[in-house]
């Protein structure tokens, strides 16, 4: 073509550039929905990336790190950490099947299993966490597809036998599935000890800003990571590539940041567990906590979640503590810089095995700050708590 092509197509046209201005120690932030592919073959070679939902150059990486650090055969990426685990079940699992659920799962997981999957023809049935895996065995029947595990648990931080458990499913052709956020692929390897999936809610601490959502699921082996890719393809799971490249520095500090944050956890549920006001503390890393010997044995390290039991019983004392904190933010999440605290009570409610407290449950995440400022901030609110009764 030899005539001079207008404005308008020269615009068009002139970003499209091959090759890299220069190398980086992050990815280029690929932004785009067209993927333009070679040649007319291409456009049908569904081995490769064809469209820009499936990720490009920043998910590409991300996923890359995320398999590094699990030892994983693959890992898919979601646009929250429920819409990983969810998607995951999903793609484990058929009308008429049964699924087993630790009981000390994440509530909107169990929300989901207790609406949705029952909608879609799966039974739920839950099971206490303090089983072994002999007697977990026992329940399954020949329509269990899938067990569902979280160690520690959300809110009161069990610890489950998870080598035991996996090796127990895998003789019974039963998957696996475990939520490792609190580990976060770092002090926890669940897939080395045979778990079929991990997932995490990258939202937590790869992220650690507490301003981006992600999840991701993580397959052991090819033929289960082909149906977490068939549910994120069919589901139109994506994530963007600015979020994913997030994701990635704050991965770049995991290591760094965990290691602070459970050092500092450490410190304070010792000081809880020497404060009048305070029953008990349930943080796995603790010795003489509850589940404290298998933690030892299967994890390398604490992160900053430490949940405490109060002596106070009434409502109004707990929102005197909660209300009395300076420091410690009121929210959900955690994994972010900041520390928080949640009263627990409302959700374990829900629970089939309830744990058996001396008095109400609260959740901290301590974060980054100075511990000794932390202290400083748990004192006096527990201090209006026993004010309150």
């Amino acid at each position: 073509m030899n005539r001079k092509q207008s404005d308008a197509t020269r615009v068009v046209h002139a970003a499209g550039q091959d090759g890299l201005v220069g190398r980086t120690v992050g990815p280029p932030i690929q932004r785009g929905s067209t993927v333009l592919l070679p040649n007319a073959a291409a456009l049908h070679d569904t081995r490769g990336v064809t469209y820009g939902r499936q990720g490009l150059q920043p998910q590409a990486s991300l996923t890359a790190a995320l398999c590094d650090l699990e030892g994983a055969e693959s890992a898919h990426l979601f646009s929250s950490g429920l819409a990983a685990i969810t998607s995951a079940i999903l793609a484990l699992v058929k009308a008429g099947d049964e699924v087993l659920v630790t009981d000390c799962i994440y509530y909107p997981t169990r929300r989901f299993c207790d609406l949705t999957l029952k909608r879609f023809g799966v039974t739920t049935r839950y099971f206490d966490p303090a089983l072994s895996a002999e007697d977990l065995a026992a329940l399954i029947t020949p329509q269990t597809r899938l067990i569902v595990l979280e160690a520690p648990g959300s809110l009161t931080l069990e610890m489950q036998d998870v080598p035991a458990i996996a090796a127990m499913a895998q003789a019974r052709g039963v998957l696996t599935v475990i939520d490792n956020t609190w580990g976060a692929g770092l002090y926890f390897k669940p897939l080395s000890h045979g778990v079929d999936v991990s997932v995490q809610a990258l939202t937590k601490y790869v992220c650690g800003h507490s301003d981006v959502f992600m999840g991701a699921a993580m397959a052991r082996e090819a033929k289960v990571g082909a149906k977490l890719n068939d549910a994120a393809l069919h589901l139109g799971a994506s994530v963007s590539p600015d979020d994913a490249y997030q994701m990635l520095r704050g991965l770049r500090t995991l290591a760094a940041r965990l290691e602070h944050h459970g050092r500092s956890a450490l410190e304070i549920a010792a000081w809880l567990n020497d404060q009048p006001g305070v029953a008990e503390v349930i943080c796995p890393g603790l010795p003489g906590s509850r589940g404290h010997e298998v933690w030892r044995r299967d994890f390398t390290g604490q992160n900053g979640l430490v949940s405490f039991v109060l002596k106070s019983q009434s409502k109004a004392a707990v929102d005197c503590f909660l209300d009395d904190l300076r420091l410690f933010g009121l929210g959900f999440s955690w994994g972010g810089f900041e520390s928080l605290a949640i009263p627990c009570d409302s959700q374990l409610r829900h629970r089939r095995y309830p744990p058996k407290l001396a008095g109400p449950l609260v959740r901290l995440h301590v974060g980054l700050e100075d511990v000794e400022d932390l202290k400083v901030d748990l004192a006096e609110a527990l201090v209006a708590c026993a004010g309150a009764g």
